[in-house]
C-alpha cells in the first residue's frame, strides 16, 4: 500500500439547521444538528474503503463533502492532493459519485445521458463511444439505451446511474449505499463491478450499513457514529476475531451507553 492517501479528510465538521418537520422526525427540540463532527480519515490508492454506520451517522454528508456537493463548516478534504474547498473543479475531474438519490430526468434515454455527461466532463467523442459500447454491454444497458429513463426498472436505472458516474474513467469512485434498494441480482452486478474497478487500480470509497457488503468488499473500514470516527482499520484489526456485526454493536454500545 502506498503511503500517500488518495483521499484524506481532516477535521470535517458540518452542521445543519433542522426544520420543524425534521425536528419532529428526529424527536428533538434542537434547531441545529451536527451531522459530521471533527471527522478525519485516509483512503489509499487501489483499495476499497468503507464508511460503516447507522442511518444518520454522517456517512452521506461526508461523501457529499468529498464530492464537493456541500462545503464543510470546518476542516478540509483532499482527493488526489486537491482541496475540496479550493480546487473543486479538479476534484470533480478525479471522482465519480453515485448515490441512490441521484435523479435522472425521465424524458431522456441512457444513450443521451451518457453522451451528455461525457461531454460535460470533456471526454472526446471517440473515447466516449468506446466507453459507451463497453459499459453498456457490461451492464446489459445496450438493449435499453434508447428507452426513456422513466420506463426503466429500478435495477436498470441503478446501472445507468453507475455508468454515468464513471463516464470519464475517474481515479476515485465514491458510492453512497451502492446496493440500496437493489434486488439480489443487480446488487451482485454492482458489487462484482466494484471489485473489477479495484483490480483495475481504481480507488473506491463507499458508505453502507450492511455488514456483509463490508466483509465482501472492503480492505479497510471506518465506523462512524454521531458524525465521529469510532473505530478504524482492516477487518482483522477492527474485529479482533469477532464477527463484524458483533464488533460493531460492541463499539456502538460503548459510545451510546445503550444496549441494541
Amino acid at each position: 500500500m502506498q503511503e500517500t492517501p488518495i483521499v484524506r479528510a481532516e477535521g470535517l465538521k458540518k452542521t445543519f439547521t433542522l426544520s420543524e418537520k425534521q425536528r419532529k422526525i428526529e424527536k428533538t427540540s434542537q434547531k441545529r444538528k451536527v451531522a459530521v463532527d471533527g471527522l478525519s480519515f485516509s483512503a489509499y490508492p487501489g483499495e476499497i474503503y468503507g464508511l460503516l454506520g447507522p442511518n444518520g451517522a454522517g456517512k452521506t454528508t461526508t461523501l457529499r463533502i468529498l464530492s464537493t456537493l456541500i462545503k464543510p463548516d470546518e476542516g478540509d478534504a483532499f482527493v488526489g492532493g486537491c482541496s475540496v474547498l479550493k480546487e473543486g473543479e479538479k476534484v470533480r475531474d478525479k471522482i465519480g459519485f453515485m448515490t441512490s438519490e441521484l435523479k435522472l430526468e425521465g424524458f431522456f434515454t441512457p444513450s443521451y445521458l451518457f453522451d451528455f455527461f461525457g461531454a460535460m466532463h470533456g471526454v472526446d467523442k471517440a473515447t466516449l463511444a468506446q466507453r459507451k459500447r463497453e459499459l453498456f454491454a457490461r451492464f446489459g444497458i445496450d438493449r435499453f439505451q434508447e428507452v426513456k429513463v422513466s420506463d426503466l426498472s429500478t435495477g436498470m436505472l441503478q446501472k445507468v446511474s453507475l455508468v454515468v458516474a464513471i463516464v470519464h474513467d475517474p481515479e476515485v469512485v465514491i458510492f453512497d449505499e451502492p446496493t440500496n434498494g437493489l434486488d439480489v441480482l443487480t446488487a451482485k452486478v454492482v458489487t462484482d463491478f466494484l471489485l473489477e474497478l479495484k483490480s483495475m487500480g481504481k480507488s473506491i470509497l463507499l458508505s453502507t450499513h450492511i455488514f456483509s457488503l463490508v466483509e465482501k468488499l472492503c480492505d479497510r473500514v471506518g465506523v462512524i457514529i454521531d458524525g465521529r470516527m469510532a473505530a478504524e482499520g482492516t477487518l482483522e484489526e477492527l474485529c479482533e476475531g469477532k464477527p463484524l456485526e458483533d464488533k460493531f454493536f460492541e463499539i456502538y454500545e460503548g459510545i451510546k451507553g445503550e444496549t441494541v
